[in-house]
């Protein structure tokens, strides 16, 4: 059995739905100039019109199942991707999530005038219940939109580092048959990870036979390099090249030494030269040595 107090409540919320697909067309064209549906869509207004309704069908829908609070509520997860959009938009234009929060607060104001005209005819506390249930359910909004610009903000950071991980981990092409990887800075998980797929797909465009790894400017290795050192040459060899690691400093040998880290089974040479040097000696090119470095000949 239901207290008065819950009946009231669903009855706000039943109310408030019907009244927002009632008023759909004049909420649309209020909030068509509000600037958080202004600035986004820039084409017409009539595309700016078309994502307002959008967003008031899903109001409608998530007032007229009862959840004002809820953020799954029925009708957001319709509008979700529109307004992630929407708050990457703004964010772009610097605008922080709490701005952008404060931009959707914002509509409740326009779609409240509308309410109020239609409710004077209705008992003063019923009026009341109405306009409250319109002030949670924009609250809710306020709370999706937040949601949704905090996770695309989390996706363009994501989307940001991978590109400077792949920025910083070049694959290039020395000679025929013939790349490297120049590593500076510190290896980790996911730059090891980007460093073995930007290998292992150079080798393929390439047909490289000869990979080299140069840690020159690795400035410290652990175990966990070491292991992802040693799989990238692994992967390497099952792909048909045979990989070099050069570049291994004083300092560093004497740390995989005391590791007891075990590299018989990758191939090293001093420096990125001589690795190179190597690998055209094993096509048969004749490789000379000058004060300039390694010239074939």
């Amino acid at each position: 059995m239901q207290v008065p107090e819950q009946a009231a409540a669903e009855s706000a919320a039943r109310e408030l739905g019907a009244f927002l697909e009632r008023r759909r067309e004049q909420i649309a064209q209020r909030w068509a100039d509000a600037p958080l549906f202004r600035t986004v869509f820039t084409v017409s207004r009539d595309e700016a019109m078309e994502a307002c309704r959008t967003v008031v069908d899903a109001l409608s829908e998530a007032a007229s199942s009862g959840r004002l609070e809820s953020i799954a509520a029925p009708g957001f997860g319709s509008v979700r991707e529109q307004l992630g959009r929407m708050a990457a938009s703004r964010a772009r234009r610097g605008f922080t999530p709490a701005q952008i929060a404060d931009e959707a607060a914002g509509l409740r104001v326009e779609a409240a005038d509308l309410l109020r005209g239609e409710v004077q005819g209705l008992p003063d506390q019923e009026a009341r219940e109405v306009l409250l249930a319109l002030t949670v359910l924009m609250g809710t909004l306020r709370l999706v939109i937040m949601e949704t610009t905090v996770n695309a903000g989390e996706e363009l950071i994501a989307r940001q580092q991978q590109q400077l991980l792949e920025v910083a981990t070049p694959v290039i092409n020395l000679w025929e048959g013939i790349i490297a990887v120049p590593l500076i800075g510190t290896l980790d998980s996911a730059r090891s990870q980007v460093v073995m797929e930007s290998l292992l797909q150079a080798i393929v465009e390439q047909r490289a036979r000869y990979a080299i790894l140069d840690i020159t400017g690795v400035p410290t290795v652990d175990s966990l390099v070491a292991q992802h050192l040693m799989k990238t040459v692994a992967a390497a060899r099952l792909m048909g090249a045979e990989c070099i690691v050069s570049g291994i400093r004083p300092a560093i040998a004497q740390t995989i030494v005391h590791l007891g880290i075990d590299l018989s089974s990758v191939l090293t040479r001093s420096s990125l030269a001589d690795a190179l040097a190597y690998a055209l000696t094993q096509q048969g090119i004749e490789v000379s040595r000058s004060a300039a470095g390694v010239s074939p000949r």
